[in-house]
């Protein structure tokens, strides 16, 4: 399979790169096309020193013919494509590199999948740490939290353990890819602008459950409803976790259980959240699956200080602690972001116009004393606050913002960037956002220490 094959690949991301340099090597004639024009040179000339023809800036009419045996798209790129269409009205499997290198991987590992709407690059991250403080380089990540699937196709060897984080992006153009140990943190509304439906993004995501076979392990989120009732019919050995109820591993008195054994107390937790809890619930119900020691577990739960831009503890200054949220892109992430702190806090909403609803966060801003509204849908924000009666903020750059904040941020205040919005309206992509705002806290910090 995928040999002397002839092969378009759609987007020149790192997942296109790392499926074009697999395919090269198996003798496949291989295309990649790309709208976007700038790419690294080194990466070009490597591709086409291999052999890979390389069209960059267009989108050519007559690319796309039914000679090609395959078509493998970039995650981000729609279903609405009109390559995708037409491969379709051809008959030419559409795929992408997530399902290209399942059918590659070797029988005797172990594929762990993560997915979710909120948590699952926290849960990845956590569940990686632990199974390689316990099982050291036999422990693999991979997935979107970063790292193409692709670029351990010749590395990994007989009883290595790959952990994934799987994106709704990702499960869309996947056929058989599940899978032996499937995990999903919950289900909310989000992408709805890319797939159309609440439905149909849950169908999505649920995807590499409903391929998984009856040997394999399903962990669901029992406090989900959307979650229990979407993988009803599963085939696999169900496990379940939560912070509310008994089940394979709960919560109860501080205490996380797995079965009827003390795994650790929350008191070791850094990350604050409920959420948290429940993505390390998560976590140690793969971890006890692959029998882990709880030594390995506490080790690295007590050490384990948040993912970058994920609710991630900044700094303390002025006795304010400053918190980077800016992967909040949507109104769920911030809702449980501001449920994480019971302390007066400082709150930056907006980016993006897409119409989000900022009244969803009505029920949720007991605790803010302030709010500064940035970005496209800044005066959208300012209307919102102004209905609560908090005093709001509203400028167009984060700088200009951040300026307001140092003049009214109090001792013991929280300062949370948790915006609800995309950052696309000024960055080039959220984590630019979050850099931005942890830059501007250090040189707070350095002026407060220069006084």
């Amino acid at each position: 399979m995928f040999e002397n094959k002839k092969i378009l690949i759609l987007g020149m991301a790192r997942s296109g790169v790392a499926a074009a340099r697999i395919l090269l090597q198996r003798g496949n004639d291989v295309t990649i096309n790309d709208l976007k024009e700038n790419h690294d040179q080194k990466i070009i000339k490597e591709l086409e020193d291999n052999g890979c023809n390389i069209i960059l800036g267009s989108h050519p009419d007559d690319l796309l013919d039914k000679s090609f045996d395959y078509l493998i798209k970039n995650p981000g790129i729609s279903d609405n494509h009109k390559y995708v269409k037409l491969a379709r009205k051809l008959e030419i499997p559409v795929i992408n590199e997530v399902e290209l290198a399942y059918h590659l991987l070797p029988k005797d590992i172990t594929l762990i999948g993560i997915t979710g709407t909120n948590g699952k690059t926290t849960t990845t991250t956590i569940t990686y740490q632990i199974l390689k403080e316990e099982y050291g380089d036999r422990v693999h990540l991979t997935g979107n939290i970063g790292y193409p699937l692709c670029d351990l196709i010749g590395k990994l060897k007989k009883d290595d353990i790959v952990v994934m984080e799987v994106s709704v992006q990702q499960s869309i153009n996947i056929e058989k890819f599940h899978p032996h140990i499937a995990l999903i943190t919950n289900y909310s509304p989000a992408h709805i602008d890319f797939l159309g439906s609440y439905d149909n993004y849950k169908k999505m995501k649920a995807k590499m459950f409903y391929n998984q076979e009856k040997d394999d392990i399903a962990i669901l989120n029992l406090n989900n409803s959307d979650v229990i009732n979407e993988m009803k019919n599963i085939k696999s050995n169900k496990r379940y976790f939560s912070s509310t109820q008994k089940a394979d591993c709960y919560l109860k008195d501080n205490v996380i259980y797995y079965g009827d054994e003390k795994i650790i107390n929350t008191d070791i937790i850094k990350i604050p959240g409920i959420h948290n809890i429940e993505n390390i619930m998560g976590a140690i119900t793969i971890a006890k699956i692959l029998n882990v020691s709880n030594k390995s577990i506490y080790n690295v739960i007590n050490n384990f200080f948040g993912v970058e831009h994920r609710l991630e503890y900044v700094d303390t200054v002025c006795c304010a602690r400053f918190y980077n949220d800016t992967e909040a892109t949507n109104i769920k992430c911030t809702q449980i972001a501001l449920s994480s702190f019971d302390k007066p806090t400082i709150i930056i909403l907006g980016g993006l116009e897409r119409g989000q609803d900022f009244n969803d966060l009505k029920n949720y801003m007991k605790n803010v004393k302030a709010i500064i509204g940035i970005g496209e849908c800044r005066e959208r924000v300012r209307d919102f606050g102004e209905k609560l009666k908090i005093d709001t903020y509203i400028y167009e750059h984060l700088k200009d913002g951040f300026n307001k904040i140092k003049e009214i941020v109090k001792e013991n205040d929280i300062v949370l960037l948790s915006p609800a919005s995309a950052s696309w309206d000024q960055y080039k992509e959220c984590e630019v956002r979050g850099a931005e705002f942890k830059e501007l806290v250090r040189e707070f910090k350095n002026e407060i220490n220069e006084k």
